[in-house]
């Protein structure tokens, strides 16, 4: 028995040790695997400071984020001068890397803002600028180096802004717009777009407000000043530097064309207003000449009551034969008179030749 029980512990002393060595054996593979993939962004992270371990780089993979990026991108900010303190960890580029940023593009809008001087740009900014779909990196060298859009954008419909002066002369303006990106309002700031807007209807006002179109051909200057007090750039992502103007022409009399039109205008009312009138009087004329014949007929018709009367005043007794020729010859005396009066051929009132 106690031959068996010491076989049997024996036995159970070699399991456990080759179940150790093939565990050791699997940990140095396993080792070795995760060796072999970040060995060399591991050296990298060391020889440079980056700070970044094997058990971070292992993390990564979990975590489903490019270990190559993270790297690479601690290590720019690192070699240019932006540690830690400045918020710029691995767990921040991971973060930043999760939510969908560029972070590459951001570290290296972070270097050149550190480089320039001017700018003034933290990783938070440069992280909400980048998620907000800004080019972060373009903003800054904007801010920088300005840039210069032209007024009207290229491409666009019209080549010049056209205004009109008091004095209806046109005038075509070209200009250019200097700006510089504002960091501060680059998140919900209005776009170019809106720049060019601006200043296409400050320019166009300014051109309206002049008495003369001469006072802008000899002070060009004077619509740049008058846009620039007008502060365009408020609420946009720019700063406007300057607006210069290009190119000034002159272009049609826009006010004699107007008024011409006018009175083209006024023309053609005046002869409806005048064919309307002779319309009235040609139908007033044609009323007054039926109301003639009308009453012309009223005559014949009580002239024919005449011969009844008479013929009535016989039979009553009432009018007797002297006094019917009485009658007779005053009638024929009448008629005598009026043809001696009327021209040849002309009508009696009641109708007949003399």
């Amino acid at each position: 028995m106690w031959l068996f029980a010491q076989d049997a512990g024996l036995e159970i002393q070699e399991v456990l040790i080759i179940g150790g060595i093939l565990v050791a054996i699997l940990f140095a593979i396993v080792a070795l695997a995760v060796l072999a993939r970040y060995f060399r962004l591991w050296i990298q992270s060391v020889t440079t400071g980056a700070g970044i371990g094997i058990l971070d780089l292992l993390g990564m993979t979990f975590r489903k984020v490019d270990a190559r990026v993270i790297v690479r991108s601690k290590i720019m900010a690192v070699q240019a001068g932006l540690g830690e303190e400045t918020g710029i960890t691995s767990q921040a580029l991971e973060a930043h890397y999760l939510a969908g940023g560029n972070v590459p593009l951001v570290i290296r809008a972070l270097i050149a803002a550190l480089k320039a001087k001017i700018v003034d740009l933290d990783f938070k900014r440069a992280t909400a600028i980048d998620l907000a779909g800004r080019n972060v990196l373009e903003a800054v060298q904007t801010s920088v180096y300005p840039k210069v859009i032209d007024c009207p954008a290229r491409g666009s419909a019209r080549d010049s802004l056209d205004g009109i002066a008091q004095n209806g002369i046109q005038l075509k303006v070209r200009a250019r717009v200097t700006v510089r990106a504002n960091l501060a309002q680059l998140i919900g700031g209005a776009t170019e777009e809106t720049i060019i807007a601006r200043v296409g209807e400050g320019i166009v006002s300014a051109i309206g407000s002049a008495v003369k179109h001469g006072e802008v051909l000899e002070n060009p200057d004077k619509i740049s000043k008058t846009v620039l007090a007008r502060r365009l750039d408020s609420q946009t992502a720019f700063e406007i530097v300057s607006i210069d103007i290009a190119d000034v022409d002159v272009g049609d009399n826009i006010g004699a064309r107007l008024q011409a039109d006018q009175a083209e205008a006024d023309l053609r009312v005046a002869r409806a207003n005048a064919e309307g009138r002779r319309a009235m009087a040609v139908a007033e004329e044609q009323e007054m000449i039926a109301q003639i014949e009308e009453n012309r007929a009223k005559v014949v018709q009580a002239e024919a009551e005449v011969p009844k009367a008479i013929s009535q005043a016989f039979r009553e007794g009432s009018l007797g034969i002297l006094d019917y020729y009485k009658l007779r010859n005053v009638q024929a005396d009448t008629e005598m008179r009026s043809a001696i009066a009327r021209p040849n051929g002309a009508k009696r009132p009641g109708g007949t030749a003399a």
